[in-house]
């Protein structure tokens, strides 16, 4: 996707901005079908598969699949002051904002919509994870080695409770190989 496509330009302060607002208003998981509704549908700054490419990385390497993300997507952008602005915009609300609640949490505890608020907000958290599961899925099924790729990593994980990191270390090899040899087979 080119400059010239994206609905808004991609600058250091506009991608420290977004992950500032998306760190400092998210709770618990979804934060990655946030980062695709933002950078994907909104801002057009990557394409559909350059983030899906980012969140696969990202869930491999050792950290928290956001910050990995957030560095990803910085670095696609902005080489590494990108990834700086990023990263530091997604920490940096939380940090403080931690700090806040910290300091008064014994009066939140009494209140008595606090839980009903974070059921609420888990709920949502669920719904953001599930939409980008969806579109992984969708896009494994134009492609045969990404689809038994996607089910071979459903089943050892999800139903066999494999460990991750053992799937990762079979799959993964498996499905670069199968991927080059599809492609080198049509060309």
């Amino acid at each position: 996707m080119t400059s010239t496509e994206r609905e808004y330009p991609a600058s250091i302060p506009a991608i420290f901005l977004m992950f500032f607002r998306i760190g400092l208003l998210s709770f618990g998981g979804g934060l990655s079908g946030w980062v695709f509704r933002e950078a994907v549908l909104i801002r057009r700054w990557i394409s559909e598969d350059e983030f899906l490419s980012g969140l696969a990385v990202s869930q491999v390497l050792p950290g928290a699949n956001i910050a990995n993300l957030s560095v990803y997507i910085g670095n696609k952008l902005k080489g590494p002051l990108g990834s700086v602005a990023a990263l530091v915009g997604l920490l940096g609300g939380p940090f403080f904002a931690v700090i806040a609640l910290a300091s008064s949490y014994s009066i939140l505890q009494k209140t008595p919509f606090a839980e009903d608020a974070l059921d609420g907000v888990t709920a949502a958290a669920i719904g953001l994870i599930l939409i980008v599961a969806v579109k992984g899925a969708r896009r494994a099924t134009h492609r045969p080695e990404a689809l038994a790729a996607f089910l071979a990593c459903f089943i050892a994980v999800g139903l066999l409770h494999w460990s991750l990191l053992a799937v990762v270390v079979v799959v993964g090899p498996l499905s670069v190989f199968a991927a080059w040899f599809r492609r080198r087979a049509r060309a």
